[in-house]
């Protein structure tokens, strides 16, 4: 591995595939999309399949800690997941679930789900989120929540094979 490669590896080695929107906009269709059946958060990690052949652990956060007015901190716990995937309600207190993850040097991937599935058209970044995941280097994606999930949850789960591949997370049956 060349040093470049090795200090890229180095500086994320956690990270949060973060689905955010508005009530209804499509975030728990998402996740249940990407694991084959209808999941919700549990306090084990779980595996995540990403192949035939290749699956990783992962912490799911299905219902929002901001809708569930609960500090994410308190949801996860004890446990330290290498990968969290975790729904997040557009508004104001999402920077609480954002900042935990950042203070503890996730690389964060987003979906924002705009318009999400009930909402009657896109809206703009009342929040002035957009400014502040590029500020901090992370990704953020604008992704329709009316359309098939297939395409975006495809995309989610290519980004954490090539992410966990490069980490030797990678595991087999």
């Amino acid at each position: 591995m060349s040093q470049s490669n090795s200090w890229y590896r180095n500086i994320t080695e956690r990270l949060l595939i973060g689905v955010l929107g508005h009530t209804n906009a499509g975030k728990s269709k998402s996740w249940n999309t990407l694991f084959g059946r209808t999941v919700k958060t549990g306090t084990p990690q779980r595996q995540l399949l990403l192949s035939d052949t290749e699956w990783v652990n992962v912490f799911l956060v299905s219902g929002s800690p901001e809708e569930r007015e609960t500090y994410v901190g308190k949801i996860i716990n004890s446990e330290s997941p290498r990968i969290v995937l975790c729904s997040m309600q557009y508004r104001s207190n999402v920077t609480q679930t954002i900042n935990y993850f950042a203070e503890r040097e996730y690389h964060l991937f987003i979906h924002w789900l705009n318009p999400g599935f009930s909402d009657d058209a896109k809206s703009e970044d009342y929040l002035n989120l957009i400014p502040h995941f590029h500020q901090l280097g992370y990704i953020l994606k604008i992704k329709d929540g009316k359309a098939n999930p297939t395409s975006r949850v495809n995309e989610i789960r290519d980004f954490i094979h090539g992410w966990a591949g490069v980490r030797g997370l990678l595991n087999v049956p």
